[in-house]
């Protein structure tokens, strides 16, 4: 069976997902990097390369403060993929400093390495302004939804003992201000300020946008759970990822998204009523509430680790 192989959205106007929020954040980011040793930049595992926003690499990073890139949410891609996206992720930008962590697993040993790994770039980096003072700071940044928060929270449990300081949620955009510096850690004495979660003012590139919907980058609603779901498919018959089709209730591969979404919502018994052209109430499959439950259980990883940008 040929399946698609391209994604284009059938709308014209490209995904665009820009709140005053992080317009005013950016700039209050900006203006705290002076008293900023060291930059955590956190992204989803499964788009590596995705959705990065340039704008940090321009304003925020820059290339004067240590860089750590920590690829966050690592049990939903393969381990085998680690090692090669540490080397892509060098030769094609020049990052030295890779971390892979769950933030879910107080004992994962990426979280581990970040504490000792940015102390160890801080005190062999320039630190200009800030020489001699005994506390260090770092700036935490990325793209919303992707664990920024969650990690913060997990190093400030794992070294003080301490509840969680920032707040978490699935959904995206949680954190909508730069918050004041949060201690991490005493010896050494380490503060981490939180920032919100900033795409870039216009995702041109209609499969990167999908990309970021898919793993929870952007608000459901904002593009739809039918389109991410039908996204989903795509990208997992184009890799020949058939995981799903025992789940939906098919007997093969099939390229329609109407068809996944009817067979899941009858498997599920998820209906709803509607009114026919008669005035009748009958009960037909509920497709939204289906294409609600695939996504999540793509996002769960229940289909396996899957890197979308392989």
């Amino acid at each position: 069976m040929s399946f698609r192989e391209a994604y284009k959205l059938v709308t014209k106007q490209s995904i665009r997902w820009f709140p005053g929020h992080m317009g005013k954040g950016l700039k209050q980011m900006q203006q705290k990097l002076r008293s900023v040793d060291c930059v955590i930049e956190v992204h989803d595992a499964r788009i590596p390369f995705s959705g990065r926003n340039p704008e940090f690499q321009h304003t925020i990073s820059g290339g004067a403060k240590p860089h750590i890139l920590v690829l966050n949410k690592k049990d939903l891609i393969e381990v085998r993929e680690q090692r090669k996206l540490a080397n892509e992720l060098q030769e094609r930008e020049g990052i030295e400093h890779v971390v892979f962590t769950n933030c879910k697993d107080q004992q994962c040993l990426g979280v581990k390495r970040i504490i000792p790994l940015a102390h160890n770039l801080i005190s062999s980096s320039q630190r200009f302004n800030r020489e001699g003072l005994k506390e260090a700071s770092v700036m935490v940044f990325g793209v919303p939804n992707v664990g920024k928060s969650s990690l913060i929270n997990v190093l400030r449990n794992k070294t003080l003992r301490k509840k969680s300081a920032t707040q978490v949620g699935n959904t995206a955009g949680v954190t909508r201000s730069v918050l004041e510096r949060i201690k991490i850690c005493d010896d050494p004495l380490i503060y981490m300020i939180d920032t919100p979660g900033i795409l870039e003012p216009r995702i041109s590139d209609d499969e990167m946008g999908m990309k970021l919907a898919l793993v929870g980058c952007l608000p459901d609603h904002l593009v739809g759970e039918e389109l991410i779901a039908d996204y989903m498919l795509y990208w997992m018959n184009k890799n020949r990822r058939f995981e799903y089709v025992k789940t939906v209730g098919l007997q093969n591969p099939t390229d329609s998204i109407a068809e996944v979404l009817v067979s899941y919502a009858k498997a599920l018994g998820l209906e709803r009523k509607i009114k026919n052209l008669h005035g009748q109430i009958v009960l037909m499959p509920d497709v939204l509430l289906a294409a609600r439950k695939l996504i999540r259980q793509f996002r769960d990883g229940d289909f396996g680790g899957m890197n979308l940008d392989r």
